[in-house]
């Protein structure tokens, strides 16, 4: 039964993030507005472009994979 649940969720999930891939992108706001901002990102916004390290020490930045895949930010506390 759990094992059920975990796959239908699993679907649910993907199935949502291949819809929110087919929606147009919203335009990204100017680097003025990034040095200003207040408030969190919102549901359908850009992300404004930011530059991190990924668990090899390589430089990643999100510009980078816009508009050439899908990218999909999971944001956690990890060991490195």
């Amino acid at each position: 039964m759990i094992k059920t649940v975990r796959t239908v969720m699993l679907l649910l999930l993907l199935g949502q993030l291949w819809v929110m891939a087919q929606q147009p992108s919203v335009t990204a706001p100017s680097a003025k507005d990034e040095t200003t901002r207040k408030s969190p990102v919102q549901i359908g916004e850009t992300a404004p472009d930011f530059t991190l390290e990924d668990e090899e020490g390589r430089t990643v930045q999100l510009a980078a994979a816009r508009g050439k895949m899908p990218v999909v930010l999971i944001f956690y506390r990890g060991w490195w």
